[in-house]
């Protein structure tokens, strides 16, 4: 198969292929994602197949504008219209109970002709979309180009990061054709993400609300807005055999390079200094670390990888920064990488979270 790279001035087409069945690289503002119609129970399923993404991770849909969640939810709470009038279009994705349809809806779904090519449950979105749970996380991106898509396919579209699962996350259309050049019709091209990092999940279903994933929206502001909202263990910690996934991102092993990390944790010319210490003294350690820190690792008898996450005190920089780090580094032959960490305010939680899940949890404090 022959992916092609479409312009913004393309957005018909990738619109066409959408609703055609066909999967299309989206651009966010977070990452890119993998789209295809999130109606299209076959659609998605390919999407499962072209990542090599567990069946049981579910996965999130993205409109255009708010005044879709009627169509796709039920039980609305009015904490979902004031976070959608402060945060949308943005990186929050609000997970919410699914729509069910009617007795009537589903005898003529039975009766019709597309009933044998597709399976309709009793929900309004696929199981394939939702991994059988009844809610489901809705977001509407920033990014125009996502928002023009989505609108003129007319459906909602169903869009992980588009990425081979459990690697990096792309941020740019060339990361996206490095994973699924050969495997999805398209990549509409939208240039470089400008968060850098995946959306914010929030689980509105329960009360007080739950932070399932932190994102471009940070802990912070959601209080602000909500007061009290918790924060799910699978933030912190790897989530273990048997414990179902309520969003992307939450069980498995994720934007994690070829070579292991270690997350050194904690003021930062300490972590600078312990990995300094720890380094072997040859090029097969690659080191990812603050600005500042640089000289520490660069020059001298050994020449080894060394990218930089951004000023220490640039949190921002840092979200946009962290995934080109971690796949740069898949472009050496390193065996082993030493990462810094930010701390956990504001979109530092987003940063380390995902350093964290790279290095499968292994974390050094110091």
């Amino acid at each position: 198969m022959e992916t092609l790279l479409l312009t913004e001035k393309e957005t018909e087409q990738a619109a066409r292929l959408l609703r055609g069945g066909r999967l299309v690289g989206i651009p966010t503002e977070t990452v890119y994602g993998l789209g295809a119609d999130g109606l299209n129970p076959m659609a998605v399923r390919a999407i499962f197949q072209a990542k090599g993404r567990p069946q049981d991770n579910p996965l999130i849909l993205h409109i255009p504008e708010a005044g879709w969640l009627e169509r796709y939810c039920r039980d609305i709470p009015p904490a979902a219209w004031t976070l959608a009038e402060r945060f949308w279009p943005g990186p929050l994705t609000m997970v919410l109970s699914c729509k069910r349809r009617t007795a009537r809806e589903l005898e003529e779904l039975k009766n019709s002709p597309v009933c044998s090519r597709t399976h309709f449950g009793p929900r309004v979105i696929p199981d394939e979309v939702t991994a059988g749970l009844d809610t489901v996380g809705m977001r509407c991106p920033a990014h125009p180009l996502c928002r023009a898509v989505i609108a003129a396919a007319g459906v909602p579209v169903a869009a992980p990061s588009g990425n081979t699962s459990g690697k990096p996350s792309p941020t740019s259309a060339r990361h996206m054709l490095a994973d699924m050049e050969g495997k999805i019709d398209a990549v509409l091209d939208g240039g470089p993400c400008a968060v850098g990092v995946e959306s914010t999940i929030l689980d509105l279903t329960c009360t007080p609300p739950r932070l399932l994933r932190p994102g471009g929206i940070t802990l912070e502001q959601l209080e602000e807005v909500l007061g009290e909202v918790a924060v799910d263990v699978a933030v912190r910690r790897q989530l273990g055999e048997g414990e179902r996934p309520r969003a992307p991102g939450m069980k498995y092993r994720h934007y994690a390079p070829r070579a292991p990390v270690t997350v050194v944790k904690g003021d930062p010319e300490r972590a600078a200094a312990y990995i300094r210490e720890h380094l072997s003294r040859t090029r097969w350690d690659g080191v990812i670390c603050f600005e500042e820190f640089l000289p520490l690792f660069t020059g001298g008898d050994v020449t080894r990888p060394v990218m930089s996450l951004g000023p220490a005190a640039d949190k921002a920089e840092q979200a946009r920064r962290v995934f080109d780090a971690l796949r740069a580094m898949d472009g050496t032959d390193v065996k082993r990488i030493w990462c810094q960490c930010p701390d956990d305010g504001g979109l530092g939680l987003a940063v380390a979270n995902r350093l964290n899940k790279a290095a499968g949890f292994h974390i050094v404090g110091v």
